[in-house]
């Protein structure tokens, strides 16, 4: 029997890495491979789900050296030394690393650990045997830390858990909120200084002054940097925009998808994306996008949203004012995300994730 089993060094239920990691699994094991989940920290509603990676016995789960491992690369982590030590021949999945100055002025702490995370991606090149990048953005990272071989397998993200019911209730409230007049704008992403978020709302503001002065603005995503949180309420405070934008920190999957059904564009002005889930749940859920051409943005997006290469305020705003304005522009845009949505469905990347495991694992092995 193939054996691989996942060790992920925080395993979360409403976070892309998480989902990616309980798709992977579902994955291999519909396709006959033995597979398990082994983590360092782990919510409470996922962790009947896998093992705390202490338990991994070597002879039972490693099946005395015929198993073989995937680190979840994302951060920094106890757990890199351990694959190193494990004795089983392993591969590593890149979510790739934030780059460390856009915590430097926040989180000092965070920026120390996205170092340490840098420092363990050059230490587990030399002994990796294969790693799969979730874009080229960051499979270009991979070859200058020395991977060889690599390969592009994008996120597994499950079409069908996007059309299960939203939150009625919330959806509800933000209809009738757009019933009163105005564009709802919506970004969702973990609150953190590469996600820029301080750019949208500042973009927000003059969208909001020469466009739609009843528009709003939702922020959804947990908090990785409080400081960063709380600069951006100060922020919408100065601009006079606090009542338009609602930041609603983590919530439930139906509640998320009823902020994508209320939403009319989905603006994400990133600079650090290694591949970004939520363009491709917009896209899949009919909500045109408008986004900054950084990192690994364009490769997601593909022909299927604007891509700017500003983020100054007033082309941003230009820009959704003309998706929001332009009935034709907003259909061809809405037509080409259901299409780019379809070509990294988890239909299709699945059988990537199975065809680059056999080349790298089954003949390699």
């Amino acid at each position: 029997m193939r054996i691989l089993h996942q060790l992920v060094p925080n395993f979360a239920a409403g976070d892309a890495i998480g989902a990616h990691v309980r798709r992977t699994q579902a994955t291999l094991r519909a396709a006959g491979w033995e597979s398990e989940i082994f983590y360092d920290e782990a919510q409470a509603s996922v962790r009947r789900l896998g093992r705390h990676f202490s338990t991994f016995d070597p002879h039972h789960d490693g099946h005395d050296g015929r198993a073989w491992l995937l680190f979840q690369l994302s951060t920094g982590s106890r757990m890199t030394q351990y694959v190193m030590d494990a004795g089983l021949p392993f591969g590593v999945y890149f979510h790739n690393i934030t780059p460390p100055r856009y915590f430097e002025r926040w989180e000092p702490g965070a920026a120390e650990n996205l170092r340490s995370a840098l420092a363990d991606v050059r230490r587990l090149a030399p002994l990796a045997r294969f790693a799969l990048a979730n874009s080229s953005f960051s499979q270009a990272d991979l070859r200058v830390a020395g991977y060889d071989p690599t390969e592009v397998v994008p996120v597994l993200v499950e079409a069908k858990e996007l059309d299960e019911a939203p939150n009625e209730r919330l959806l509800r409230r933000l209809r009738r909120e757009t019933d009163e007049g105005g564009g709802r704008w919506l970004f969702v992403g973990r609150t953190a200084p590469n996600k820029c978020q301080h750019d949208l709302v500042a973009a927000f503001a003059a969208y909001r002054c020469v466009y739609d002065p009843m528009a709003r603005l939702t922020l959804v995503g947990g908090r990785t940097s409080n400081v960063y949180y709380r600069s951006l309420e100060l922020l919408a405070e100065e601009l006079g925009v606090a009542g338009a934008v609602e930041f609603t920190d983590t919530i439930t999957d139906p509640e998320k998808l009823a902020c994508y059904r209320a939403a009319d564009v989905f603006v994400c002005l990133s600079e650090h994306e290694g591949f970004k889930v939520p363009l491709i749940e917009a896209m899949h859920l009919g909500v045109p996008v408008v986004a900054y051409g950084a990192s690994a943005v364009p490769e997601t997006v593909g022909d299927a949203g604007v891509l700017l290469d500003t983020k100054d305020p007033l082309v941003v705003a230009t820009a959704v004012h003309r998706v929001l304005a332009d009935s034709e522009l907003r259909g061809e845009l809405v037509r080409a995300g259901h299409r780019r949505a379809q070509e990294l469905s988890a239909e299709r990347t699945s059988r990537r994730l199975l065809d680059a495991l056999d080349r790298f694992v089954v003949a390699g092995g």
